[in-house]
């Protein structure tokens, strides 16, 4: 190749590398509009009084401070915390339990459906079905009753901290499918020979799952657990649709205080300040976590 050739491509190279930018401007512009813009404005109007028709007034940190003395929100805040670890500990376990019995069995497919149907549910849907057996003489009361136990007539969605956990049960049926399918994605990935070897040093049953599958399984149970810590924190179909937040705000989420402050009550400099709070505990939390499994990860390492 010539001289002139080699320029005529290391110029057509650097200008194409100047004119790459360019390309993704209409993305950005995109991502700008539907995320950042409306991102700024829920921050503006959480530092105002706004009704959604008159002009916004500025009130400083008056919509934070009644947050955080409002012992209903404060019981918003620990209902979301409740929604987390019951939606760390369950869905995840069971899923896991699902994937680590099921993994190479003959049926293992079909066994595992039964568990990922609910899946392909909304949480719309999932609430009205749940709302039906577990309300007074539903399908559960009238089960138990059928059977002779103990049971049969309670309420189980008519007091807290009770109704928060039925409803993580019902959350849990429409979870734990979808994590024993990513699982069982994490135990496909593993070689057979560690596990043979393991096997032939007589390893097995709880003792194989603990020194050989569970160690392996650590980078899909980081996906696994962090997208259920930021699924639980945005907990509203299930909850609004099975209580409204209710008998009274005794199952309010965080994200149904926000609902009912901006379109219920039409406050909706609190209704954001409640958005913008969620928002940054959201982040902060998937942040934190995930810099801590990284950083236990490099240790092993």
């Amino acid at each position: 190749m010539s001289r002139a050739s080699v320029r005529r491509v290391g110029g057509s190279s650097r200008t194409g590398a100047r004119a790459a930018p360019l390309f993704g401007l209409p993305a950005a512009g995109v991502v700008a509009l539907l995320l950042y813009l409306p991102f700024l404005w829920t921050t503006y109007v959480s530092f105002t009084q706004y009704d959604g028709l008159a002009s916004p007034v500025w009130a400083g940190l008056a919509n934070y401070q009644a947050m955080f003395s409002d012992p209903d929100l404060i019981g918003a805040l620990l209902n979301t915390l409740l929604w987390v670890v019951g939606m760390v500990t369950l869905p995840v376990v069971l899923g896991l339990l699902v994937a680590v019995l099921t993994y190479g069995h003959r049926w293992g497919s079909w066994l595992r459906l039964p568990f990922l149907l609910p899946y392909a549910i909304s949480g719309v849907a999932v609430g009205v079905i749940w709302g039906f057996v577990l309300q007074p003489d539903g399908a559960l009361g009238q089960a138990l009753g059928f059977l002779g136990l103990p049971g049969a007539h309670t309420g189980w969605l008519q007091s807290g901290p009770g109704n928060t956990l039925m409803m993580i049960v019902a959350v849990t049926w429409q979870a734990a499918g979808v994590n024993a399918l990513l699982f069982v994605v994490g135990l496909q990935s593993i070689p057979n020979e560690p596990l043979e070897a393991a096997r032939l040093d007589g390893a097995d049953g709880f003792r194989l799952f603990r020194h050989q599958l569970w160690p392996q399984l650590r980078p899909i149970t980081t996906v696994v657990v962090g997208l259920s810590i930021v699924g639980s924190l945005k907990t509203f179909d299930v909850v609004w649709v099975m209580t409204q937040g209710g008998p009274g705000t005794s199952s309010e989420t965080l994200a149904l205080s926000m609902y009912k402050e901006t379109f219920v009550l039409n406050d909706y400099g609190q209704g954001a300040a409640i958005a913008l709070f969620l928002s940054l505990v959201t982040f902060a939390a998937s942040i934190l976590y995930l810099r801590y499994q990284l950083g236990d990860a490099r240790e092993q390492a």
